[in-house]
């Protein structure tokens, strides 16, 4: 269940619709700032509709609004009713929108792993999926004062493009290693950094030592492991899907560190270290 109302106690019954923000470049900046209040609120799951509701979408601004919204919790296109419908759907908006959305598609299902971890995160914690990038660091003003990207959980940055005739934009990365999804270049902050944005994607940052679970060629879930700063070590917490039913899934808890040239992962457990059971695909090992 979900609602554009709001009321006390709600995220107990399920998530928070924006409601009808305007359409256009002020209402998609809109749409980003409502899922990250909505959070800070105690309602974690909460989304928005992609090229928001009544006047003109531009294909620009239909496909930057789905590229977040594959992003936030909750992820949907609208169909218009009347003179406009149909304008919800991706293939309206021309072949070249079509074949970036289902990139957006295809990227969001493989994160589908993750955003299942970070559902039961928010409901054994509270911690929402969408969080800004003050949040482990509220006392930084830099980061208190960016309110044009986010942080899914703990392992993920995203910078939406959120202005018309963007190919690429200005990032405030926090404190620690951080790495371009798309270039596996490494950067490490707090910096400030210009990523590249084509028509095809946002830019996207993982944190170093983070470890990002997702769906595999095979439909199966594998680990991604972003390598860590020589010296240090990293981790992260999996939850995987318990299917139908009221069963309680096990939280999976993995370590990474640094053994001379090469990165160990271990699943860590009351008995100490052991083998993960799932295949792992490291990351971030690219110089430069």
């Amino acid at each position: 269940m979900f609602s554009r109302s709001g009321w006390a106690g709600m995220q107990r019954h399920g998530g928070a619709w924006s409601g009808e923000v305007v359409t256009g470049w002020a209402g998609l900046r809109a749409s980003l700032s409502l899922v990250l209040g909505l959070g800070l609120c105690g309602v974690p799951y909460a989304g928005t509709d992609v090229g928001g509701l009544g006047g003109e979408v531009s294909p620009e601004l239909y496909l930057r609004g789905l590229q977040l919204g594959a992003y936030l919790p909750f992820f949907r296109t609208r169909a218009r009713a009347g003179a406009r419908a149909g304008r919800g759907e991706p293939w309206q908006s021309g072949a070249e929108v079509l074949r970036y959305a289902r990139e957006a598609h295809l990227e969001r299902r493989r994160l589908l792993p993750y955003f299942m971890t970070l559902a039961h995160l928010a409901r054994r914690t509270g911690a929402p999926y969408v969080r800004p990038l003050w949040w482990s660091a509220p006392e930084e003003r830099a980061l208190r004062d960016c309110e044009d990207a986010f942080l899914l959980g703990d392992c993920l940055l995203v910078a939406p493009v959120l202005a018309p005739g963007v190919d690429g934009r200005s990032v405030r990365l926090p404190r620690g290693r951080w790495y371009d999804t798309a270039t596996e270049r490494a950067y490490d902050g707090p910096v400030r950094v210009w990523a590249d944005a084509p028509p095809g994607r946002i830019p996207v940052f993982a944190r170093g030592g983070s470890v990002l679970p997702v769906l595999g060629e095979d439909g199966g879930v594998e680990l991604e492991v972003w390598a860590p700063v020589r010296g240090r070590t990293g981790g992260g917490l999996v939850v995987p899907d318990a299917g139908d039913g009221w069963e309680e899934p096990e939280a999976e808890r993995y370590g990474v560190r640094w053994s001379g040239a090469r990165i160990v992962v271990e699943r860590e457990d009351q008995d100490g270290g052991s083998q993960p059971r799932r295949p792992v695909r490291v990351r971030g090992l690219v110089e430069g």
